[in-house]
């Protein structure tokens, strides 16, 4: 099996599906973007933002129309601004962002070589393939095809190329321009990453979701500390005990449920797909939110219970000096996902009153901004509810707020709303994104670059 799986991937990528002029020419954009490793540990989003700068002022983009930025400290983990000025100054800017970094990958745990682009199956292999080189790589596409056909629009469009996305410790590309260059990405809005489309087992479009917010990201340090001592003369004051009584209070603990219009929207277009209880229970918590019987049923589904309240769960453990000591501290990270609107100390005082006074609570940096939820505004969601009607027409498109997190939160940070486009479809198992062997449809890539071309174009007029 593994020497058939070897020469299978082997065959050159383009072999196998047939694609136009016009999608050749994409594709050597998104396989070049693919390849050049941007992880943290070994590659150069510097690098892959310089070859999409190239590529910019090959089809006529003029270098003031290009700004390529990084820091001394943090010189491989640049990117790029470019703008395509609009005909009406009345009209304010746009901007089209993406990250260029990926999430690690480690060759002896995939089937292919994850920094090469493969072909097999109906899909492209490769880390990063969706997340977010697609989205980067359509967004630079339909710059470069903007300029080329001498396409006027009305109102400014700008995109920003930027890399820390992944890595929570990592040197921030959008954080840095919302911060330290706002001017050279101001806009009356952004699309980003964080909607997209779900397909069923077999390839039909099933759903479109337009994000419309996102919870903020926020990880906290829960410790407990005692003198220690011999383990043959064990005391009451252990701190792995207190630690995991305070770890089972929060696991005990269900943040209230809130509503912000996006997910108010999303419940109620979901009540009327789904079946029996679930649509009864999911109407009820619309109608009072503190309906326990109601959210036990619908909490069974954990999106769903994700997406109606904030959420905080243990992800990291450390615990002890020696096997034969009573140990001296042990601590946990406390990763939370917080509803738009609820700060980030707020948090922290609900968890501290859980774990109680025998462990201290630290809020970890950095510290993201308070989410704030984005406005759902009918200038955003009419376009792309018709346009999608022409790509994809019967299926559906919902508004939905992200139980992750994205870039966007900095730019909602200094007033520009963030939405996460539709367009691109991924299967129900998500494709591999942060995993083992990330794949995405070939066909859900090139129907992606086509809806999102049609979209950016109905914004800027």
């Amino acid at each position: 099996m593994g020497a058939l799986l070897a020469s299978v991937a082997l065959q050159p990528a383009a072999a196998q599906t047939a694609l136009t002029p016009d999608q050749q020419t994409f594709f050597g954009l998104y396989k070049e973007l693919v390849e050049t490793n941007t992880t943290l540990s070994a590659g150069s989003c510097t690098q892959a933002a310089a070859q999409i700068a190239t590529r910019l002022k090959a089809a006529g983009f003029a270098d003031k129309d290009i700004t390529q930025f990084s820091v001394p400290d943090h010189p491989k983990e640049g990117g790029l601004v470019a703008v395509l000025a609009g005909s009406d100054r009345n009209a304010k800017p746009m901007l089209l962002l993406g990250h260029l970094d990926v999430v690690e990958a480690k060759r002896e745990d995939w089937v292919r070589d994850p920094f090469k682009l493969i072909e097999e199956g109906g899909y492209y292999y490769a880390r990063g393939t969706v997340d977010d080189k697609a989205m980067s790589a359509v967004w630079a596409d339909s710059m470069i095809r903007f300029k080329q056909s001498g396409y006027k629009p009305k109102r400014t469009i700008k995109l920003a190329l930027t890399c820390g996305e992944e890595t929570t410790f990592a040197w921030n590309g959008a954080q840095y321009l919302a911060k330290e260059r706002p001017d050279l990405i101001a806009a009356e809005f952004v699309l980003n990453e964080g909607g997209g489309g779900r397909l069923s087992d077999d390839g039909k479009h099933q759903a479109l979701a337009m994000q419309v917010g996102e919870k903020a990201a926020q990880n906290y340090t829960l410790a407990a500390t005692n003198p220690g001592g011999h383990s043959s003369q064990p005391v009451p004051d252990n701190a792995i005990y207190e630690l995991a009584d305070a770890i089972e209070a929060i696991r005990g603990y269900e943040f209230p449920i809130k509503f912000s219009d996006t997910t108010r929207a999303f419940f109620t277009a979901t009540a009327q797909t789904t079946p029996a209880p679930m649509s009864a229970a999911i109407k009820a918590l619309l109608a009072n939110p503190a309906d326990a019987a109601a959210d036990k049923i619908v909490s069974s589904d954990k999106t769903m219970h994700s997406t109606l309240r904030t959420t905080c769960v243990a992800t990291l453990l450390n615990a002890g000096h020696a096997e034969n000591a009573l140990p001296q501290r042990a601590t946990t990270n406390i990763n939370c996902r917080i509803f738009p609107g609820e700060t980030v100390e707020a948090t922290a005082a609900k968890l501290q009153e859980l774990a109680g006074p025998k462990v201290k609570l630290t809020i970890n940096q950095p510290i993201r901004p308070t989410a704030i939820p984005t406005p759902l505004d009918p200038k955003i969601m009419a376009p792309a509810k018709a346009i999608a009607a022409k790509h994809f027409p019967g299926v559906p498109l919902v508004p939905l707020m992200s139980t992750g997190a994205t870039d966007g939160i900095f730019f909602q940070a200094i007033g520009i709303p963030v939405y996460g486009v539709p367009g691109i479809f991924i299967d129900s198992d998500f494709n591999g994104i942060h995993g083992l062997n990330e794949r995405i449809r070939v066909k859900s890539l090139y129907e992606g670059r086509d809806y999102l071309f049609d979209l950016v174009k109905a914004y800027a007029g």
